[in-house]
């Protein structure tokens, strides 16, 4: 039976493909999370401060444990139902979807995908449970889409220590996470290899970075390592070089791709929902043809948004997604999102730029997504040396 339109941001109905066991946990998890945390993570936006009362509250929710379900609840539900999970969560809000995907998609993904099994039971546990918050420290101050050839941040073995030496920038929930995935060079042989370093650990300093105008929220770090020694049974054992590093980008950039589009289908909600209650000449704007052509653009950025991150999402559970999949997802979402932000924030003309009407948050976050995880000219190289067999990188 074909889906009937409505006017929801799903507009081909594209949850449908979830069972109905599927689609009413979403929904119990939406109103939770529209009552619970929404409330936090405004006032929290605002004060550019994080809302350390909101992790118990998401915690509660088992939101690793559906990424993670031997070391959480158990409930494998696929990539298809974690993708949906995540549009819920960053529609709510985007900042807080950040917190849970550099501790849940990079730091707990980083352990899982590279660590070794007494150190996924060591780690994972309190981590799924949030008993313990990760942060993934790969960006430098000079190194950003160049971290891999570029990385100056280095590793010295001594016995069975290594000794870390560096500096990292841009990183995640980096000023209060009990554990931080750091990624270093191996002075010996010139390989990447990932290290985890506990909070107070002697020689490592975090400063939040401030005045930010994009996803106020997290907590962004600029990390100084002098001298941090790391025992080699911290060290990720099964970390071999970069490429297991690109690796774990590869799962959590279709994991942004979804975060996208839960800023366009937010965006779209808020600006059809004014458009039908903002009364201009005696009619809701909602009337106007030039209005109509805004939502209507936006609607169609977040229905082929809809169709490439679901189809992604059914790639990698049959075990077909390779990192260009991942990259023209990105690409191509965050740059759909930023329009439709733009047209959504046009749409309330100046009460746009106002927090108490919600989307110059949106506005403002966008930009944030746009750029980490692979700016939109590095994914596109990505797919380029997929399509052409030729790199374009240097």
């Amino acid at each position: 039976m074909p889906h009937s339109a409505d006017p929801a941001a799903d507009f081909f109905g594209y949850a449908d493909l979830l069972d109905d066991a599927e689609r009413k946990e979403l929904s119990d998890i939406r109103a939770y999370l529209e009552s619970e945390i929404k409330p936090l993570a405004d006032a929290a936006w605002e004060r550019a401060e994080f809302p350390f009362e909101a992790v118990g509250k998401l915690a509660a929710l088992d939101l690793a444990g559906y990424s993670y379900p031997e070391f959480g609840n158990g409930r494998d539900r696929g990539p298809l139902f974690s993708g949906f999970l995540t549009l819920e969560l960053n529609r709510v809000d985007p900042s807080i979807g950040v917190f849970s995907g550099v501790h849940t998609g990079l730091a707990m993904g980083s352990v899982h995908g590279g660590g070794s099994a007494e150190q996924r039971e060591r780690w994972l546990p309190d981590m799924a449970a949030m008993r313990k918050i990760g942060a993934f420290a790969l960006t430098e101050p000079e190194g950003g889409s160049d971290v891999a050839g570029g990385m100056r941040t280095t590793a010295r073995r001594e016995g069975d220590t290594w000794v870390l030496d560096g500096a990292k920038r841009w990183i995640g929930n980096g000023t209060f996470a009990d554990l931080v995935v750091v990624w270093a060079r191996d002075t010996a042989d010139g390989e990447i290899k990932g290290f985890v370093v506990p909070k107070g650990t002697p020689g490592f300093t975090a400063t939040k970075i401030e005045g930010k105008i994009a996803l106020r929220t997290v907590q962004n770090a600029d990390i100084v390592l002098d001298g941090v020694r790391v025992p080699e049974a911290d060290r990720l054992q099964r970390v071999d070089g970069f490429r297991d590093t690109a690796a774990i980008l590869a799962r959590t950039r279709g994991g942004v791709a979804w975060q996208a589009l839960a800023v366009a289908v937010r965006a779209y909600e808020l600006a059809r929902a004014y458009a039908l209650d903002r009364t201009q000449f005696g009619r809701p704007i909602g009337a106007f043809q030039l209005v109509q052509d805004l939502l209507v653009k936006m609607l169609g950025n977040v229905t082929a948004m809809f169709g490439m991150v679901v189809r992604l999402a059914q790639l990698t559970a049959a075990g077909r997604a390779g990192a260009a999949q991942a990259a023209l997802a990105k690409a191509f979402t965050t740059a759909r999102m930023r329009e439709c932000v733009a047209w959504a924030r046009e749409l309330f003309g100046g009460n746009g730029i106002v927090l108490e009407y919600e989307i110059a948050k949106f506005f403002a976050d966008a930009e944030a997504l746009y750029s980490f995880e692979g700016t939109r000219e590095m994914n596109t190289l990505i797919v380029g040396k997929a399509v052409t067999g030729h790199s374009a990188f240097v």
